[in-house]
C-alpha cells in the first residue's frame, strides 16, 4: 500500500480550489488576477510534483523553495481580494493556502538541518 503525501495532496487540492475560484473570478471580469493567481496557485502543486523526483537532495530543497515563492505569490493575490471591495473572497481558499504554506515550510526547515 503508498504512502499517502499530505503535502501532494493538500496542493493538488488547493489547485482544484484555485481553479474553481478563478472561474468565478474570469465571470466577474476579474481577469488579471485571475490569471495570476491561477499560475501561482496551481504552480505550487506543479513543483512539489517535481521535488517528488528530485534528482538530489539540492535539487529537493530548489523546487520546494519554488514551490514556497508561488505560495507567498498566492497569498498576496488572495489578500488583495480579501482586502477589494469588489472582489469576491473565498476563505477556503485563505485556509488552504495557510495549511500549505505551513508544510511547505516545515519541509524546508527540516531539509536543511539534514
Amino acid at each position: 500500500m503508498e504512502k499517502k503525501n499530505i503535502i501532494v495532496e493538500k496542493t493538488i487540492h488547493f489547485a482544484l480550489l484555485v481553479i474553481e475560484f478563478c472561474e468565478l473570478l474570469e465571470r466577474e471580469k476579474k481577469f488579471v488576477i485571475a490569471r495570476q493567481l491561477l499560475r501561482s496557485g496551481t504552480s505550487i502543486g506543479a513543483n512539489i510534483h517535481e521535488a517528488q523526483n528530485a534528482e538530489s537532495k539540492k535539487d529537493f530543497v530548489h523546487k520546494v523553495k519554488i514551490a514556497a515563492k508561488e505560495v507567498e505569490e498566492s497569498k498576496y493575490w488572495i489578500t488583495l481580494c480579501k482586502k477589494s471591495k469588489n472582489y469576491p473572497f473565498n476563505e477556503e481558499l485563505e485556509k488552504q493556502i495557510e495549511e500549505v504554506s505551513l508544510i511547505i515550510y516545515k519541509i524546508l526547515s527540516s531539509s536543511k538541518k539534514r
